[in-house]
C-alpha cells in the first residue's frame, strides 16, 4: 500500500536554483547532448547512437546496413535518456522545435523495430540470430527499459503514443519470449524491472506487472544461470564473468538478500524495482529486503556525498567501511539510482531518512556530475583529486581531474539531464488529501488532489522555506535531519508541532503563509572510526552541501593544509560571480611548511591559516587543480 506517491512532472513549475537548472538543461544541455548523438561536436568522443537506429531501419527495409553499429552495445539508451529529458521540458516548457525533434527521433525508432516487436540496434545490426543469448551482458533488456521510460514521459508530456505503442509492442513480446514460451533468464543488467512498474502504473495493463515480477521474483532462483547461459554461447560482448553471483546480484533471491554488491547501478535499479514492487502489491517480505539493503548501502557503503561504489573493480560496493576518496567510483548513475530507490522507498515507508539521502545525493554526487556550463561531465566523482596521479597512474586512471565533452559509456550525462528535468517528482508527493514536501524546490505546486501553493526559498543557500497556499490543504513537510533547529510559523504565529518520522503535519488555509527556518550554520563532519580511509579526518557541510577544498582558493596546496580541530567555521555572503552564484566556508587551519626532503626527524612546522571550502559540487570548474572533501585534523 503506498503511503504517498510522486507528483506529476506537470505539477510542478520550477523556480530559483532547480529553476536556474531546469532552465540550463531546456537551453544548454539537451541541445548540446542532441548534437553529440549526431556526432556533430568536434573533438568529443564519437556516439553514433541516431545513425545506429537509421541503420537498423535500413536493415529491416533489405537496404544493408549502413556503416555499421558503432558503440557500446546498449548505446540505444542513450537516445532513450534524451528522449526522456526532453518529455520532461516539453511537460513544464512547450517548445515546438524541440518537439520536432524529438518526434523525428521516435519516428527513427519506430522504423528501427522489427515486425515482431523487437527493438535493439546492436542485434539487429550485428546478428539479429543472437537476440536473447546474451542476457548477461547483451544489454536488450536494459535498453527495453530506458525506452519504455522515455515512451511514458512523452505520453504523459505531450500525449503522443507513438513511441508508447512501439514499447508496448515491445513489452508484448518480451511477455511471449520470457512467460508465454518460458524461457529462463533475468536481465543482467536490471532496468527494466522499474520502467515495466512505471507503464503498469501509466496504463493499468497488467501483464506489465506481471512481467516486472517475474523478472524480480525469478533473479537468483537459480544462481547458476549466467553461468549455464555462457556455455550455450561461444561469443562474448566484453568478457563478463558469469561465476560473478554478486556482480549482477544474482546469489540469492532478492528477498534474501542482505548487502548492498556488485555493480552500483545495477544494485540500485534492481533495488528501485523491488521497492516499486513492494509498494505496488503490499509485499511486506519484499520491503523487508528493501529496508536490509537500504541500510547497507546507507549507514556503512555510501560516500558522505552520497556517492555509492567505492571501487573501479566492477563500478562496485567493496566491503563494509571501504572508502578511498581518491580511488572513488561513486558513478554519477549510481548516485542518480540512490534517489530513485529512495523515492520508492518513500511509497512504502513516510520515513525522513529517504529523503535525507535523496537531497544528499542530489545537491553533491549528482550535480558535481556536471559542468557548470552545461557541457562538460563527470562519469566518476572521487572525493580527492591530485593532478598528476589522478588520472594518470594506474590505479587512479579512472579518476579525472577535469570533465570531459562525452565518453564512450555515456550513460551519466543524459542520465542526470532527465533527473533533473523531473525533480519535481521527487521533491514533491501526494496522496488523497496531502502533499508531502520531500524537498525544498522553489516553484508553483499543483497537486491532483487538489491542493495547490507556491513555495519560495533560495535553497540550499538559504533556510528560510516559505508555502503561500492558493486552496486550503494538508501539508507534510519534512524537517531535515542534519538541521540542528527549526522553527515553524504560519502566518507569522509560531507553532510547535512535533515531527513524525521527520515529517510536520499542518492543515492550512487559502492564502495561509507557512514559513519553515532552519539551521544555516556550517558544521564539521566525522566518519566512523570503522573507515580506515578517514582516521584523523574531518570534512565541512552547510545545509544539504558537502563542501571541498581546492587548491586555486587555497595557494594552490591543499596537501600542507590540516583544519584546526573544532575551529570557527565562517559561511561568506552570498557571492553571486563565484561559480554560479554560491557561498563559501572559511575554517581556521594549519599550514605545514615542508622541508622539501621526503622524510625528515625534524617536527613539523606549522602556522596558523585560514583555509576556504567550496561546495562539492561546483569543484573542477575553473581548471585543474587539488581538490579534497575529508581534510586532516590537528589541534
Amino acid at each position: 500500500m503506498k503511503t504517498q506517491h510522486p507528483l506529476s512532472v506537470k505539477a510542478y513549475r520550477a523556480e530559483g536554483f532547480v529553476g536556474d537548472y531546469q532552465r540550463r538543461i531546456r537551453e544548454v544541455v539537451i541541445p548540446y547532448q542532441y548534437q553529440i548523438l549526431c556526432d556533430e561536436i568536434e573533438d568529443a568522443q564519437k556516439s553514433h547512437v541516431i545513425q545506429n537506429f537509421i541503420n537498423a531501419g535500413k536493415v529491416l527495409r533489405g537496404e544493408g546496413a549502413g556503416d555499421g553499429f558503432y558503440g557500446m552495445v546498449f548505446q540505444d539508451s542513450d537516445a532513450a535518456k534524451w528522449l526522456e529529458a526532453a518529455a520532461y521540458s516539453l511537460a513544464c516548457c512547450p517548445d515546438e522545435n524541440l518537439e520536432h525533434t524529438a518526434d523525428e527521433l521516435i519516428r527513427v525508432i519506430a522504423d528501427a523495430q522489427e515486425p515482431d516487436g523487437y527493438l535493439d540496434t546492436y542485434y539487429t545490426i550485428q546478428d539479429r540470430k543472437k537476440r536473447w543469448t546474451n542476457l548477461l551482458e547483451g544489454h536488450e533488456l536494459y535498453c527495453a527499459g530506458h525506452m519504455i521510460e522515455a515512451a511514458c514521459a512523452y505520453f504523459e508530456a505531450t500525449g503522443k503514443d507513438t513511441l508508447l505503442q512501439v514499447m508496448e509492442k515491445n513489452v508484448a513480446h518480451i511477455y511471449d519470449h520470457f512467460i508465454t514460451e518460458q524461457n529462463e533468464g533475468a536481465p543482467g543488467h536490471p532496468e527494466i524491472e522499474l520502467a515495466l512498474l512505471k507503464m503498469y502504473h501509466l496504463t493499468g495493463k497488467k501483464h506489465c506487472l506481471a512481467l516486472a515480477e517475474y523478472f524480480i521474483n525469478t533473479r537468483g532462483q537459480n544462481p547458476d544461470f549466467y553461468r549455464e547461459e555462457a556455455k550455450q554461447r561461444s561469443w562474448t560482448v566484453w568478457g563478463n564473468n558469469g561465476d560473478d553471483d554478486d556482480y549482477q546480484q544474482s546469489g540469492l533471491p532478492v528477498r534474501k538478500q542482505k548487502d548492498a554488491v556488485g555493480h552500483a547501478v545495477r544494485a540500485v535499479y534492481l533495488y528501485t524495482g523491488m521497492a516499486d514492487l513492494a509498494s505496488t502489491t503490499d509485499d511486506a517480505s519484499l520491503y523487508a529486503a528493501c529496508r536490509r539493503l537500504w541500510e547497507s548501502i546507507t549507514r556503512r557503503r555510501m560516500y558522505v556525498t552520497g556517492g555509492i561504489g567505492s571501487t573501479v573493480h566492477g563500478e562496485a560496493f567493496s566491503t563494509d567501511y571501504d572508502l578511498p576518496g581518491d580511488t572513488a567510483y561513486c558513478e554519477t548513475c549510481a548516485a542518480i539510482g540512490l534517489i530513485f530507490f529512495a523515492s520508492r522507498m518513500l511509497e512504502n515507508e513516510l520515513n525522513g531518512e529517504y529523503a535525507d539521502i535523496m537531497e544528499r545525493a542530489f545537491y553533491n554526487a549528482v550535480l558535481a556530475g556536471i559542468q557548470l556550463d552545461g557541457k562538460r561531465f563527470f562519469y566518476v566523482n572521487p572525493l580527492e583529486v591530485n593532478p598528476g596521479i589522478s588520472g594518470v597512474i594506474q590505479t587512479h586512471s579512472h579518476v579525472l581531474p577535469t570533465r570531459p565533452k562525452w565518453y564512450a559509456c555515456a550513460c551519466c550525462p543524459p542520465n542526470a539531464a532527465r533527473l533533473i528535468n523531473s525533480l519535481g517528482s521527487y521533491a514533491y508527493g501526494e496522496n488523497e488529501d496531502t502533499v508531502f514536501c520531500h524537498l525544498f524546490a522553489e516553484g508553483d505546486i499543483a497537486a491532483k488532489n487538489g491542493i495547490a501553493f507556491h513555495c519560495k526559498t533560495k535553497y540550499p543557500y538559504d533556510f528560510c522555506i516559505t508555502y503561500t497556499m492558493k486552496t486550503d490543504g494538508r501539508l507534510a513537510i519534512r524537517i531535515p535531519g542534519w538541521s540542528r533547529s527549526y522553527a515553524l510559523s504560519v502566518n507569522g504565529k509560531a507553532v510547535e508541532i512535533s515531527p513524525e518520522q521527520g515529517y510536520v503535519f499542518l492543515t492550512v488555509k487559502n492564502k495561509d503563509a507557512v514559513c519553515l527556518k532552519l539551521d544555516d550554520a556550517p558544521h564539521y563532519i566525522y566518519a566512523s572510526a570503522r573507515v580506515p580511509a578517514l582516521t584523523g579526518r574531518v570534512a565541512l557541510s552547510r545545509g544539504p552541501l558537502i563542501y571541498c577544498f581546492e587548491g586555486i582558493d587555497n595557494e594552490k596546496d591543499i596537501l600542507s593544509l590540516s583544519l584546526k580541530s573544532g575551529g570557527t567555521l565562517q559561511a561568506s555572503p552570498w557571492d553571486g560571480q563565484l561559480l554560479n552564484g554560491t557561498v563559501t566556508i572559511t575554517a581556521e587551519a594549519y599550514r605545514r611548511n615542508d622541508t622539501n626532503s621526503l622524510y625528515t626527524e625534524e617536527t613539523p612546522d606549522w602556522k596558523p591559516c585560514t583555509a576556504t571550502a567550496v561546495p562539492y559540487y561546483t569543484w573542477g570548474n575553473r581548471g585543474e587543480n587539488q581538490m579534497r572533501v575529508w581534510m586532516p585534523e590537528r589541534s
